[in-house]
């Protein structure tokens, strides 16, 4: 992908220079923006809610979240290709938990952000 440099002066320039090397990487950035993309879904939201507050199954959160347990399946795989989920199989189910404490973190931290 092809970045356009900037056609104009800084007006702060102080500022800039301070900044720029500080800036992070372009890969990560763009690793950032796929995160976002990844929660910036509904059912997906919905999904991470449930399993913030507990690990559940499949068909839990299929009757949870009134949704077809192909649809929870779905979106539990782009969560986990994303590593906000992981799962563990205990006898015939999949159980689905939160990857780590960071999305917990995260997740209660935009929750809090948009109840205020």
């Amino acid at each position: 992908m092809e970045i356009k440099k900037s056609d104009c002066e800084a007006v702060n320039n102080d500022i800039v220079e301070k900044l720029k090397p500080d800036m992070p990487d372009l890969n990560v950035l763009y690793e950032l923006s796929d995160f976002f993309k990844v929660m910036g879904d509904g059912t997906r939201i919905r999904l991470l809610w449930a399993l913030e507050e507990a690990e559940m199954c499949v068909n839990d959160l299929a009757v949870l979240l009134d949704m077809t347990k192909s649809a929870v399946s779905h979106q539990l795989k782009i969560l986990r290709t994303a590593k906000l989920v992981r799962a563990e199989k205990r006898g015939k189910n999949v159980y689905y938990a939160l990857n780590d404490n960071h999305v917990k973190v995260i997740f209660e931290m935009a929750l809090e952000h948009v109840c205020e």
